[in-house]
């Protein structure tokens, strides 16, 4: 990915933080020569071995997993908060922007057996259904419905590397409080979140 420096994010622990809070993703990899993505939760764990991965599942009727090669890696694409910048916050002339936070993952894939694709569906739906008024727990379910577990494929990526980008105006800091104020106006939760960012650096008060 493509990323200036003063947008990179090297600080893996906040990265893995948005990737644990933004785990919906998309997985891509070749297919018959052309480019494949699948729309998918992407859990960050670690394995027995204390490597970070991702877990995840999809339905066998996607042919997508039956081109995973072992050593052949997959990219992995996140995205986060972005907002339009008007330039007419600004104290001098410009042209307007976009800014955004993302997150590229690459790795390579594993596919797992039923009972580890069991047990990783217990752990993601613990983690969404704990703030549910009526949460439901797959130990509740019966067999009947379980059996659902067979139509799908799981597997894990074990993470070779990650690249973010927070792109939020770092080469205007003298800007920083206009274009917070005018996000803030805005009525889009992603306006919001990139201003809460822009705050999060400590740029101005």
């Amino acid at each position: 990915m493509y990323t200036p420096q003063s947008y990179k994010n090297e600080d893996l622990k906040e990265v893995k933080q948005f990737l644990k809070e933004n785990s919906f993703g998309m997985l891509i990899s070749q297919v018959n020569g052309k480019p494949w993505a699948t729309h998918i939760p992407l859990e960050l764990d670690v394995d027995e071995a204390g490597n970070d991965v991702l877990i995840s599942h999809m339905a066998k009727a996607n042919q997508q997993w039956k081109t995973f090669k072992p050593n052949e890696e997959v990219l992995c694409i996140f995205n986060g908060p972005h907002a339009y910048i008007s330039s007419s916050w600004y104290k001098e002339e410009e042209v307007p922007t976009w800014n955004y936070i993302a997150v590229h993952v690459y790795g390579k894939i594993q596919i797992l057996d039923e009972k580890a694709v069991l047990q990783s569906m217990h752990k993601l739906v613990q983690k969404y259904e704990q703030h549910s008024k009526n949460p439901i727990s797959l130990d509740n379910m019966s067999e009947k419905t379980l059996r659902q577990v067979k139509g799908v494929v799981g597997f894990k990526i074990e993470i070779t590397d990650i690249q973010a980008t927070y792109k939020l105006s770092q080469g205007r800091p003298e800007d920083h409080s206009a274009i917070v104020n005018a996000l803030e106006k805005r009525k889009s939760n992603g306006d919001h979140a990139v201003a809460k960012h822009i705050k999060k650096m400590n740029t101005f008060k």
